[in-house]
């Protein structure tokens, strides 16, 4: 939503597992916010410090906000959970919805399709994003490398 939790660590985790495989040269990472409460702010030092515990470093990051232009230039346009989504799915022209997709429909986690917003939480919604997070990453790496022949 503002580009400061959930977002900037799925990028996070997403470009470690990247570098972690060598294909850091071939698939660039990004993420950007719904709306533009924090535009240029750092992610928030609770994500921070979590992902920093699983040695993801988010301290470069910037809160941007998404633009149609994200539609053309990515393969791969994730939300977080279904109001996201709905958002993206306003600013996406037809020709590239299928693009869009919640970001948890790459995790194998029964009966859930959302990555839940800690912002309002304790430390413990931090550590539940990042574990969805890390699980959706690794289906995504795979379905990416199989669909790129990576």
């Amino acid at each position: 939503m503002g580009n400061i939790c959930r977002s900037p660590t799925a990028q996070g985790v997403f470009e470690k597992l990247v570098n972690e495989h060598a294909l850091a040269e071939r698939i660039v990472i990004d993420s950007a916010g719904t709306h533009a409460y924090h535009i240029g702010d750092v992610p928030d030092a609770r994500a921070t410090a979590a992902a920093m515990r699983r040695g993801i470093d988010l301290s470069s990051q910037r809160a941007r906000r998404v633009s149609p232009a994200d539609f053309d230039q990515f393969d791969y346009v994730l939300a977080m959970d279904t109001s996201n989504y709905a958002d993206l799915s306003d600013l996406c022209p037809p020709e590239q919805s299928p693009k869009l997709q919640l970001f948890l429909e790459f995790a194998s986690v029964p009966g859930t399709r959302e990555v839940p917003d800690p912002y309002y939480g304790g430390a413990t919604g931090f550590e539940r994003v990042l574990d969805l997070i890390e699980e959706a990453s690794a289906g995504l790496l795979v379905t990416i490398r199989r669909q790129h022949g990576l």
